[in-house]
């Protein structure tokens, strides 16, 4: 066998441009004011609970909801705070700036002899929406 078909990671960043940042900026300030409103559902439902369990007797259920509930909200607080964070980040880079989107995978033949590492180090740049570059 001289060759073999391999899924290998593909790095996308994007250019941080004036729209590009606006859009991150848009997208995080509606995360951030989903979770409070879901914050507040969280804390009604909060209460109407205790105030069930706190008229009848506290079961394992009831304790068990509780505590699903305090780790929603736990997790809410968190995501909140984790994109607050970001959005400081994201104000602080250059314009310019080369930021990481996510991964891909693409497949690609390899040979007995071929560069490993530059098989493997492949990335895509972008520019408002656009491929500008792929480097590997």
């Amino acid at each position: 066998m001289d060759s073999i078909s391999l899924k290998v990671p593909v790095t996308v960043k994007a250019k941080l441009t004036e729209k590009l940042r606006t859009k991150m900026r848009k997208e995080m300030e509606e995360g951030v004011s989903r979770a409070e409103l879901e914050l507040q559902q969280i804390g009604i439902q909060e209460k109407r609970v205790m105030q069930e369990a706190e008229q009848g007797e506290l079961t394992p259920q009831a304790i068990d909801h509780i505590n699903m509930i305090r780790q929603e909200r736990q997790s809410r607080m968190e995501y909140v705070e984790q994109t607050r964070a970001h959005l400081e980040e994201l104000e602080k880079f250059a314009e310019g700036a080369e930021i990481i989107q996510g991964t891909l995978e693409h497949q690609v033949e390899v040979h007995i002899g071929d560069d490993m590492r530059e098989i493997m180090n492949v990335e895509i740049l972008v520019e408002d929406d656009k491929i500008i570059a792929i480097r590997s």
